[in-house]
């Protein structure tokens, strides 16, 4: 999608302009005028926001978002191992996350630039509310999880409760994304570091815990594993400022080899994480196969897709049984607070990127849009997703 004929605007937008028209006329409402205006084109467009965009489709269009397919649907992969470690799941359960949103989003989003899929952000608070011993149990609290996510966002979206955004306060959304990436940060030190530490029971002090066990860890240091480590993120550095050399052509038009190799230089660049993960992972498996393993590998993801199932209600595992009540008890406010989480993180994407490329969103449409992604998303096994920065 495109910044060409693509402003999706507001129901009061469009009822503004119907006033300039003409078009509109203040009247008593009947039930078959209502009936006339739910089923009309500009509705249609409205709700189905691929209706306004698809037609003018063109080859331009297509060249850009295979570039930019091709490098998110790569980046995504290892974004999303790595953050169902940080929500505590099977790493395949962010595999599962990452596709599913993008797909409905395509048919119900307002903003040409968001891919919807886990984030840094909603994968601590999943983990945060999702927590048990057994690993099948997390699975399933945070698949209903993303479930109840979805309904609540839809049915704000229904009651065209998109104006709320207004009122989050900045402040307290900076605060809270500074911690997150704090939390988070140092999660992965001990990753790098290559040393295993012992998940701590109580939310609360975990962080403090994780630092303190990291710390006691240190001596366990794997040296492999920190030099893996630090080459990809001092690569990954280099590649970021690569991507944004300003090329002075003092001389005129350059030469046609300089601009390819130009554009393979920022096409590399800009898919620094699947590069680095694909040339890792390739040095991995060529090792393996002389039954050489120096690093710390992720382990055995389930291969395939997920089967299409409704969300479990009900849990059983040998002696232990959790019923539907125990479950949402578990969830608690996280039932209110996930859905919350994911309507800022995404509508504070959409709205930067709308600034930046000059279009309009509609804030209640993305609620509905969010919503059903994490409602279909439940039915492949994803935990709850929303737009992503970085992607």
């Amino acid at each position: 999608m495109h910044d060409d004929g693509f402003k999706a605007l507001s129901d009061e937008d469009e009822y503004e302009a119907d006033i300039e028209e003409g078009a509109v006329i203040r009247q008593p409402c009947s039930c078959g005028i209502c009936m006339k205006k739910c089923c009309s084109v500009k509705t249609a467009k409205r709700r189905l926001p691929i209706l306004q965009w698809l037609p003018r489709y063109n080859l331009h269009w297509a060249h850009g978002d295979i570039i930019a397919g091709l490098t998110v649907g790569l980046t995504v992969i290892p974004q999303g191992l790595a953050y169902a470690s940080v929500a505590n799941l099977p790493l395949e359960y962010g595999l599962y996350s990452a596709f599913v949103g993008c797909f409905v989003y395509c048919f119900l989003g307002t903003s040409k630039d968001i891919t919807l899929g886990p984030t840094a952000i909603m994968s601590l608070m999943v983990g945060q509310y999702c927590y048990s011993e057994s690993a099948d149990f997390r699975g399933a609290y945070a698949i209903v999880l993303s479930l109840m996510c979805g309904c609540t966002q839809l049915l704000m979206g229904m009651l065209n409760l998109g104006f709320i955004v207004n009122f989050l306060s900045l402040p307290v959304v900076s605060g809270f994304t500074s911690a997150a990436a704090i939390i988070i940060g140092f999660g992965q030190v001990k990753k790098v570091l290559g040393v295993s530490v012992e998940k701590h029971e109580t939310h609360v002090a975990a962080f403090v815990y994780d630092i303190i066990a990291t710390c006691k860890s240190i001596p366990q240091t794997r040296y492999q594993d920190v030099l893996l480590g630090v080459a990809c993120i001092v690569v990954i550095v280099l590649f970021k400022h690569l991507k944004d050399i300003n090329w002075n052509d003092d001389d005129g038009e350059p030469h046609i080899m300089h601009v390819i190799a130009r554009k393979i230089l920022w096409v590399t660049a800009t898919a620094r994480n699947a590069v680095i993960v694909l040339v890792c992972g390739v040095f991995a498996y060529t090792l393996s196969t002389f039954d050489v393993l120096p690093f710390t590998l992720t382990g055995k993801v389930t291969p395939g897709l997920p089967a299409l199932e409704l969300p479990q209600f009900s849990l059983s595992n040998g002696n232990v049984t959790v019923s539907a009540a125990e479950m949402f008890t578990q969830l608690g406010s996280g039932l209110a607070v996930i859905p919350l989480i994911g309507i800022l993180e995404n509508m504070a994407i959409a709205s930067a990127f709308a600034r930046k490329n000059q279009y309009r969103i509609d804030p209640t449409q993305e609620l509905v849009a969010l919503g059903v992604a994490n409602i279909v998303g439940s039915f492949f096994s994803a935990y709850p997703v929303t737009g992503s920065f970085s992607r």
